[in-house]
């Protein structure tokens, strides 16, 4: 997609294209089809946070949407940072984190994010189609020229825990994708990052995070229903969603 001027855009206006039938990434036992904006269009921010808010993601520099034809499993989500309220579990992983340092860094290639992105695919994902040693398909899934991408790193006396790939937008953050040290894991580094990018949202007076697909029958997608309030989207419009 081509970087252009942050301005509003008729969505009525922009084309949008299917794959074909492909495995879906979450439940194996079924079929996907995606939805993908017109990755010729010119691209701004605006555009960007006006799709996020009909359920769109971004993937590299693709913005794309569940559209399978016979399943709704996939709901986009997001938290409303005003009124969630972290539930004792949260808590204690917030307590529990208190010594991590955040930082923010631009979009860049280092060796340090990369060694550590291997290291979790490797072990949460292995096999999934994530698990490429090569640096250019890392960098081609977390950038794109025309985002406002940060890279937040958690740190534990100089160590590097986790990383953040965090995307701003008009109303909001979105959490494109974390990864982390899963030797780690006592620490629920994921849900320790969740929780800081509901506070840095708050800090930028932004209404919400945007934190994708929620898939009840997934146990990767499933924990993100524990965040309450949630709202969900119904392919019209937003409402809160009953903790399960």
């Amino acid at each position: 997609m081509k970087q252009g001027s942050d301005s509003p855009v008729d969505l009525n206006t922009l084309q949008f294209f299917v794959t074909g039938s492909h495995s879906c990434s979450y439940l194996p036992d079924r079929e996907a089809v995606t939805l993908f904006a017109d990755p010729s269009a010119t691209m701004n921010n605006t555009l960007y946070s006006q799709l996020s808010a009909v359920g769109f993601r971004r993937s590299g520099a693709h913005l794309y949407r569940p559209h399978c034809p016979r399943c709704r499993a996939c709901v986009p989500v997001r938290i409303p940072v005003d009124r969630f309220q972290p539930n004792r579990s949260q808590s204690r992983t917030w307590r529990k984190n208190q010594d991590v340092d955040i930082t923010s860094r631009p979009v860049e290639f280092t060796e340090e994010h990369f060694d550590l992105y291997r290291k979790y695919i490797r072990s949460r994902h292995p096999g999934g189609g994530m698990d490429q040693d090569e640096p250019e398909h890392y960098l081609t899934f977390i950038a794109s020229p025309w985002s406002q991408t940060v890279l937040y790193e958690f740190r534990v006396d100089e160590q590097l825990l986790a990383v953040a790939v965090t995307d701003r937008l008009a109303d909001g953050l979105s959490a494109v994708y974390t990864y982390f040290d899963t030797d780690e894991a006592d620490r629920s580094p994921g849900v320790f990052a969740v929780l800081a990018q509901i506070d840095l949202a708050r800090e930028l007076n932004l209404r919400w995070l945007y934190l994708g697909y929620w898939i009840e029958e997934s146990p990767k997608m499933a924990y993100k229903n524990s965040f309450q309030p949630i709202e969900m989207f119904d392919g019209r419009d937003w409402s809160f969603m009953e903790k399960g």
